[in-house]
């Protein structure tokens, strides 16, 4: 009765592995690269891709529910098989999957609508760990935040808040078919999400708002190509009702209020400063 994480090292998959094992469950994670995979004491760690189905031979033996995520690679792209892939599972007898930001006309997403696996997918919106990629460095070096729309509302989501939703979903089960949106407990500005910060580290981060050309010439430098660039001017610029409101999703599937930004910024603090 083992449940198996697939992207077992990523962001969310291996906070999933240590919340089952926290809950006494065992686990089977499934990495490209075991060697430099670390995870608790007691996980059964295994080799596989999930764009490549015959690395996947036995990986879903004897598992009872598993996390999958809907891409292949550091990319994203999307699974080239996910047909084939709900198929392995379903001839070894899962009987029920989370899939991490599931897309309705995604592959992988339409052989499990077409039934036999009990199916949940779950759609967190802004991620807090997002803000070590783009703003550690830049505060570390510079001191300084500079982006457009700074009155922009986030109910940006603790990371571990999301794989806490996705073992208990795993291990109790009773949402099959259902689309769980996740966040955080409050919708907050990048303003409120600067000073949260810096109270957080002891050190005053400042914060230039860009004009929309202004932060596309400062994408460019970044290197961002043009499609990206433009993917961002209108999710933050346009970003829709379901990322800044506030959804109860994490109280009524784990029992415990969700984790403020606040507490997320303490937990990461060291890695703020210079």
């Amino acid at each position: 009765m083992t449940f198996l994480v697939t992207g077992a090292t990523g962001t969310v998959g291996r906070l999933v592995v240590e919340e089952l094992r926290a809950a006494g469950q065992p686990v089977r994670a499934l990495t490209r690269n075991p060697a430099r995979a670390a995870f608790p004491e007691g996980v059964e760690v295994v080799a596989g891709d999930l764009a490549d189905l015959d690395s996947l031979t036995g990986v879903f033996d004897g598992v009872v529910a598993a996390h999958l995520i809907n891409f292949a690679g550091d990319d994203y792209t999307p699974l080239p098989d996910g047909a084939g892939l709900v198929r392995l599972a379903a001839e070894a007898g899962v009987r029920r999957v989370t899939v991490l930001g599931g897309r309705a006309d995604g592959g992988l997403e339409q052989a499990l609508a077409a039934g036999g696996i009990e199916w949940t997918l779950l759609e967190p919106v802004e991620f807090m760990s997002n803000t070590l990629r783009w703003w550690a460095q830049t505060i570390k070096a510079e001191g300084i935040i500079k982006e457009p729309f700074g009155d922009r509302l986030s109910a940006l989501v603790h990371e571990r808040d999301i794989a806490a939703v996705a073992a208990t979903v795993l291990v109790e089960g009773g949402q099959g078919g259902e689309t769980l949106t996740i966040t955080g407990p409050e919708a907050i500005t990048l303003r409120d999400k600067v000073a949260i910060l810096s109270a957080a580290i002891g050190t005053n981060v400042g914060f230039v708002e860009l004009t929309v050309d202004e932060a596309r010439a400062k994408w460019r430098g970044d290197g961002m190509g043009e499609g990206t660039i433009e993917f961002l001017v209108n999710a933050l610029g346009n970003t829709p009702e379901a990322g800044y409101t506030v959804v109860p999703t994490v109280k009524e599937i784990t029992g415990r209020d969700a984790r403020g930004f606040a507490q997320w910024s303490a937990e990461n603090a060291a890695a703020f400063r210079s």
